[in-house]
């Protein structure tokens, strides 16, 4: 029988404070929950009957086969106003081709970035399933991690090719099944941003160089994609580095450490090739001067936006991002504040915030997630008023993770990678569901 990998954990070792707690116990799926997900998603014609092969079981949350298609979803099609790539800013908003403002409402999809090279999961799914339940859910894009050594790389693993269309990655490259991926969310209707998430396959590095590779590793590999996907519309942009930390910088002028201008080099670059790409650009963690909140999660600081802005060389292209936790991930000193949870939406706008309610540029917060949804714990209390705060600022965001293998959050799915937390949906559907580009038919 095909074994998983290992979990995925989001450790990193210089950061051993940033240790996660497993925790005990999974959700049980509420049918009726799924239902009414399902239900708003059909009425609102977000599934398209052309090319829809399933529908969430009423019992389970498993795909299953339609029996037939109604005149009625052919109807709520006809009338559906899509997504128009490419996609561009201007103020605190993404809009697309016709000036539409979206909002971007994803999940993170990892695996491409470990040592499989290819999305977790896969032993246990068909990947067309796997994107189509991500659909149904209401979604309308994937924050799709990758490593640099994916790239130089030609054999995956941890795919079961016995299951399904997963017959046709058979003898794929890394870069091939990222391909496949992409492609199938296209005919699906998703967006793809990716993320450049690792160097190696171990660890996330402080800095966007190391491990064995060079600057000029990373923007190869960024030029490469830009030219390898110029021409596939659903893919949107660039998350150019995920979480700098430690030694990173914002506005120092020091060309080894100073994100900021490493930032403006890659993003340029990608630029020059494929103007059409969003530039997504996440903050640091303790690098500057003076900060209003003496601690920030890992790519959370964005204060030094304020006087150092990302320059690009093309405008309406820039989107700035953070990720954010709670503590079931690390125990902040924040979260036993007098004040919380209160301090939250003070710590919030000093961090980020403050860069949308300026109309700087849009935010996109790239990564959150936990265990937890309820009233009672902090973790769950965390993530009410954060979602509270997504859609009350009109904010984008991407939900960690996908994936039930991530230690420290857990996952939308159950291990079984069939069933849905159905608490974690609930908690996620006042944000859903998300216009979608079109489906191919």
């Amino acid at each position: 029988m095909l074994q998983s990998p290992r979990s995925h954990s989001r450790r990193t070792p210089r950061r051993q404070a940033y240790s996660r707690r497993r925790m005990q116990g999974r959700l049980n799926l509420t049918a009726s929950m799924v239902c009414l997900c399902a239900g708003l998603l059909l009425v609102s014609g977000l599934w398209n009957p052309g090319t829809i092969a399933a529908l969430p079981d009423r019992s389970t949350g498993k795909i299953v086969k339609p029996s037939q298609t109604s005149q009625t979803l052919q109807t709520s099609q006809a009338s559906q106003t899509w997504i128009q790539t490419p996609l561009s800013t201007r103020g605190a908003e993404i809009l697309d081709r016709n000036g539409k403002t979206v909002l971007l409402s994803g999940v993170n999809w990892f695996g491409l970035e470990t040592e499989t090279h290819a999305p977790h999961g896969l032993w246990a799914r068909d990947y067309k399933e796997l994107i189509l339940q991500i659909k149904t859910l209401g979604y309308n894009f994937i924050r799709l991690p990758y490593s640099v050594q994916m790239m130089k790389d030609s054999k995956v693993s941890g795919i079961d090719f016995s299951k399904g269309a997963n017959a046709t990655l058979k003898d794929k490259s890394p870069l091939e099944v990222m391909d496949a991926i992409v492609q199938e969310a296209e005919k699906q209707g998703l967006m793809v941003l990716l993320d450049s998430h690792r160097l190696d396959n171990r660890r996330i590095p402080e800095l966007w160089y190391g491990d064995g590779f060079t600057e000029a590793d990373w923007i190869t590999a960024w030029t490469d994609l830009a030219t390898r996907y110029k021409s596939q519309s659903n893919v949107i942009g660039a998350d150019l580095k995920n979480e700098p930390h430690g030694k990173a910088t914002w506005g120092s002028g020091d060309r080894a450490t100073d994100w900021r201008l490493a930032a403006e080099r890659a993003g340029n670059a990608i630029l020059t090739i494929n103007p059409n790409w969003l530039i997504v650009v996440e903050g640091i963690e303790n690098g500057f001067p003076k900060p209003a909140l003496k601690r920030h999660w890992m790519g959370g600081n964005l204060e030094g936006v304020r006087r150092f802005p990302v320059r690009l060389s093309r405008s309406g292209r820039l989107v700035y991002s953070l990720h954010e936790y709670g503590p079931g991930v690390y125990d902040q000193p924040w979260f036993s504040e007098k004040s919380f949870p209160g301090n939250l939406f003070d710590r919030w706008e000093k961090g980020f915030h403050y860069i949308a309610r300026e109309r700087k540029a849009p935010i996109l917060i790239g990564e959150f997630g936990g265990r937890k949804t309820d009233s009672d714990s902090k973790e769950g209390i965390w993530q009410q008023k954060l979602v509270k705060f997504i859609k009350d600022k009109n904010l984008s965001f991407a939900y960690w993770s996908l994936n039930p293998n991530s230690q420290d959050t857990g996952g939308l799915l159950l291990d079984d990678w069939q069933t849905i937390d159905s608490a974690k949906q609930a908690l996620l559907s006042p944000l859903l569901p998300a216009p979608t580009i079109k489906p191919m038919s």
